[in-house]
């Protein structure tokens, strides 16, 4: 079968967040996909199989770190999306069935794909102890990001302090359930962004995730909210970096970005 390696929010190779993709007739057993997954080595890998016609959904989707799977992964479903819509296996929007429900992905004139995906709820909590020693800065404000994502939310200083972070990553894993977000707004907003982040996600075995478009399902309300627009721009600040395009309707929120086939080749196994 072909497995093929996609670099997600962004026009351009090795930049964004590879994810592996593969395309299947059906899902095998899940230890097959869990050692897929880690021998792929990327934050998560997409495993996809087409449905019946003239149901809910157009394909089933799974995401898989290398660790263990998750319940909604943005960049590797971008990935998925961008792999049917250049290879010709699906046409138009897509509708996946997922353990978050059905998500559609619409590809774009101008070779983008918009996500569809639900807004997280935010839950103000007090800052946990300890959580700014092990983050190596002082959240301003902390929110809980509900079951799909199952991070911490912390807003700190300013762009600068972003940029700077240095967390402590066995001691951050015991504030949430995936990991921590933390954000601050775009020092210049000229430059084309409106707010920035960082993704770490050591219970997933994820360090930092170079560009997350789950995580945008919490950032996007949060910074609407704060700047009073529903469309904004976010930067993932990241080694590789990224940016997600964000657009806030009520309970569901949209995500846009392109993507970038680098590798692809035959899963011998």
């Amino acid at each position: 079968m072909r497995i093929r390696i996609v670099d997600a929010f962004t026009d351009r190779p090795f930049a964004g967040n590879p994810a592996g993709v593969l395309l299947l007739d059906a899902f095998p057993d899940d230890p097959w996909l869990q050692n897929v997954a880690l021998e792929v080595n990327h934050a998560e890998t997409a495993f996809a199989h087409p449905l019946p016609a003239g149901g809910a959904a157009d394909w089933a989707l799974r995401w898989f770190t290398p660790a263990t799977e998750v319940a909604m992964c943005g960049h590797a479903t971008l990935a998925t999306a961008h792999v049917l819509h250049t290879t010709g296996a699906h046409r138009g929007p897509v509708r996946f069935a997922t353990r978050s429900g059905v998500l559609i992905a619409t590809p774009g004139e101008d070779g983008a794909v918009t996500l569809d995906f639900p807004t997280a709820p935010l839950t103000a909590v007090d800052v946990p102890e300890g959580v700014a020693e092990a983050l190596g800065a002082r959240p301003l404000t902390a929110f809980d990001t509900g079951p799909n994502l199952g991070d911490l939310l912390v807003e700190v200083a300013d762009e600068r302090t972003v940029h700077a972070l240095r967390p402590d990553l066995k001691a951050l894993a015991a504030y949430s359930g995936r990991g921590v977000i933390a954000t601050a707004r775009a020092e210049n907003p000229a430059l084309g962004y409106d707010f920035v982040s960082r993704c770490f996600f050591p219970n997933v075995g994820i360090d930092e995730d170079p560009v997350t478009g789950s995580a945008h399902t919490a950032l996007a309300p949060y910074w609407s909210e704060r700047l009073g627009r529903s469309g904004l721009t976010g930067l993932q600040a990241s080694p590789r970096s990224g940016r997600v395009r964000t657009e806030v309707r009520g309970e569901r929120t949209l995500l846009s970005g392109r993507a970038v086939t680098v590798i692809e080749g035959d899963l011998l196994v």
